[in-house]
């Protein structure tokens, strides 16, 4: 569901510091992306960073053959550990409020469609698509006492959308829990900070990546982030072309199968949690802009910026309910 976030921690490609404070930088690979994380201690905690992706991939990751959820696609008797827990709750409560967009048991009609930006879109057979949809729905899954029930053995479980935002706040509530409260967490764009950078005596800047078809990098938006998370859901570098030119998301509408003409190429999501702002970036992408500001005015709590292409193919930008200027 989810593609490649483009956000980029701003500040450290400023040069040159001649502070006596020195944030601890941990970098490396998990989810399939890389992570980093800036943070105002001397102690290197990359051991236990290690044991919580361990942790999080052992539950969570459909990569993984012996993970708790690929256990539970094969309908294997598992019970679910907290991040689960955690994980499936939260995403069963945006399910509901987006009225479906946000849908955890799509994947296997993403897969199904094979979206890659280099391949032309194929018409897929419709009664493959409908086979497949029978079995979406997040309604149709329902956790009591630890163990997820399916209405259907067919139903396919998957938290891509939602995981890596997860995984920002696990590694950022185990700093907090050992007093560190001023840090940036980063895992594949999506980003939660608190405090300030102590190492440049500022707080903690980022920057959202322009939606540039040829690959190329420029950022446009660039804001402090304050006590905060961020993510973004983008569509520029994971599409299908038809015969007509027109552009497909590969964000498929989980109540047809299919995917659908947009406009609309990257939505970024501040939130109090990266988990919650990583599940509305996805949601929103598939919701489209009308949608989005119907929802918004309910939902103050969600700061939004949306980069889509006009009639005449131009980039416009539009930020909603105070997302931060720069």
């Amino acid at each position: 569901m989810k593609n490649i976030v483009f956000c980029c921690f701003f500040s450290l490609l400023l040069v040159g510091c001649s502070n006596e404070v020195k944030n601890t930088k941990l970098s490396g690979v998990v989810f399939g992306t890389s992570y980093s994380a800036f943070y105002d201690s001397d102690v290197d905690y990359q051991k236990q960073f290690d044991s919580l992706f361990y942790a999080l991939n052992k539950s969570l990751s459909t990569y993984q053959v012996s993970s708790d959820i690929s256990k539970l696609n094969r309908n294997e008797y598992v019970e679910m550990d907290e991040h689960f827990k955690k994980v499936y709750l939260n995403s069963k409560e945006i399910f509901e409020l987006t009225d479906g967009s946000f849908d955890p048991t799509i994947g296997n009609v993403v897969n199904a469609w094979s979206f890659g930006a280099d391949e032309a879109i194929k018409e897929l057979d419709s009664l493959k698509i409908d086979s497949l949809m029978q079995f979406v729905g997040f309604h149709k899954t329902n956790l009591s006492k630890g163990k997820v029930e399916k209405e259907n053995p067919n139903i396919y479980l998957e938290f891509n959308a939602i995981a890596k935002g997860y995984g920002v706040d696990v590694i950022g509530e185990f700093l907090e829990g050992r007093n560190v409260n001023n840090y940036l967490i980063n895992i594949g764009g999506e980003i939660r900070v608190r405090g300030e950078n102590k190492e440049k005596k500022a707080g903690w800047t980022v920057a959202v990546e322009d939606p540039n078809f040829d690959g190329s990098q420029s950022y446009s938006k660039v804001i402090v982030l304050k006590d905060a998370a961020m993510a973004t859901s983008g569509t520029y570098r994971k599409f299908k072309i038809d015969e007509k030119g027109n552009k497909y998301s590969h964000i498929i509408d989980t109540k047809t199968g299919y995917s659908s003409k947009t406009n609309l190429l990257s939505v970024s999501v501040i939130a109090n949690s990266c988990m919650i702002a990583d599940a509305y970036a996805t949601a929103f992408k598939a919701m489209g802009i009308e949608k989005i500001k119907t929802f918004l005015k309910s939902h103050p709590e969600l700061k939004v910026f949306l980069i889509f292409e006009n009639e005449n193919n131009e980039f416009e930008t539009l930020s909603l309910n105070g997302f931060p200027e720069e």
